[in-house]
């Protein structure tokens, strides 16, 4: 992306942020950030333009983009699972609808649409590539999935686009529901994984993914256009990789295994009278096999992840052992750069 004039929409989300931190090292030309949430503006590079505009409002959109003769977009935007149904609709289809149709308009280059690897669903055939059925869990993937029919159809108009499905990522101030699962495991609390944790469960460490979208926006089109799987390329089973985070906090947290057709059904319960965080996509998973294969984004962009799972999970801890006293006091929300409110989960740590 070296000279390019990008922009980051989202760019006040976990990802963005991120971005934001690795784009000066890009050689970017110039950098503009938007999002409906509020900036820190002493986390962004200096220079860079930050607005509040909504990838919903067509021409505020088109003002952001045309003004500032943006050429690269990454479309990181997106309401997130624990929004409402019609805010996860309406920002993920029409907000990257619209914002597709302006980049057109105004001649952008390249669209980095980020996806994600719920458009498989739960499957039982892994490793999954990139042609296998999507079965969307949840609005958030079903948006997701309906958001790459979009892509396609506006790269069959003759946009360049690159799809990203990366699984679950992780980092310096990555919160939502891994905080939960820091806070526990630094009160020394035991850790209850549902089923054995004998499942694989694939993550991917923020940095990793950066490097594929930078990627994705400076190698030649006919390779970029495409769409690609994201995710660690080291991992074990649950129970090891969530046992090492035990054993990096070394206080006496350790894995407890639990029943998964007794518990499943009860944080289904819980979620469904809204006192519990944790959504379908996150229980109906955890004791299933969740990996990607990385070959194709490897083959095709020379792609390769830098972190294990561990490496991943620990890295995130350590932040968030550095940041915990300021956490406690800042009001919980939806996104992944703040803590979510535990709800009855706080009462079985309790017993735990």
């Amino acid at each position: 992306m070296k000279n390019k004039r990008v922009l980051v929409t989202g760019g006040a989300g976990f990802l963005g942020y991120h971005v934001a931190q690795q784009l000066p090292g890009f050689g970017v030309a110039f950098m503009a950030f938007n999002d409906i949430a509020p900036f820190f503006k002493e986390e962004y590079p200096e220079g860079a333009l930050l607005v509040n505009v909504d990838v919903r409002d067509k021409d505020a959109m088109t003002k952001l983009i045309k003004d500032n003769n943006i050429e690269v977009i990454i479309h990181t935007a997106a309401a997130l699972p624990l929004c409402k149904r019609e805010d996860i609709y309406s920002t993920n289809v029409n907000g990257l609808r619209t914002t597709l149709e302006v980049a057109q308009d105004c001649g952008v280059e390249r669209f980095i649409f980020i996806s994600s690897t719920a458009v498989y669903g739960v499957p039982e055939k892994h490793p999954l590539v990139e042609d296998d059925p999507v079965i969307g869990v949840g609005a958030y993937g079903e948006t997701k999935i309906l958001g790459e029919e979009i892509c396609r159809e506006f790269r069959d108009r003759g946009l360049c686009i690159t799809i990203i499905r990366p699984n679950t990522f992780i980092g310096t101030a990555r919160l939502g529901v891994f905080q939960i699962l820091y806070d526990w495991v630094d009160s020394g609390k035991r850790i209850p994984i549902i089923g054995k944790g004998y499942n694989k469960y694939q993550l991917l460490e923020v940095t990793d993914l950066i490097e594929a979208i930078r990627l994705a926006g400076t190698l030649d089109p006919s390779a970029t256009n495409d769409v690609f799987n994201v995710g660690a390329t080291q991992y074990e089973q649950v129970r090891q990789d969530v046992g090492a985070l035990c054993d990096f906090a070394g206080n006496g947290s350790r894995i407890m295994p639990t029943p998964a057709k007794i518990v499943k059904p009860a944080l289904a319960f819980f979620e469904m009278i809204g006192v519990s965080p944790l959504y379908k996509w996150v229980y109906g998973t955890a004791d299933k096999d969740s990996y990607v294969s990385t070959d194709k984004i490897e083959s095709k962009l020379g792609w390769k992840a830098k972190h294990s799972n561990k490496d991943a999970l620990i890295g995130s801890h350590k932040w968030y052992l550095e940041h915990k006293d300021e956490l406690e006091t800042a009001k919980p929300g939806v996104t992944h750069r703040v803590g979510w409110d535990q709800g009855i989960l706080a009462l079985f740590k309790k017993w735990l």
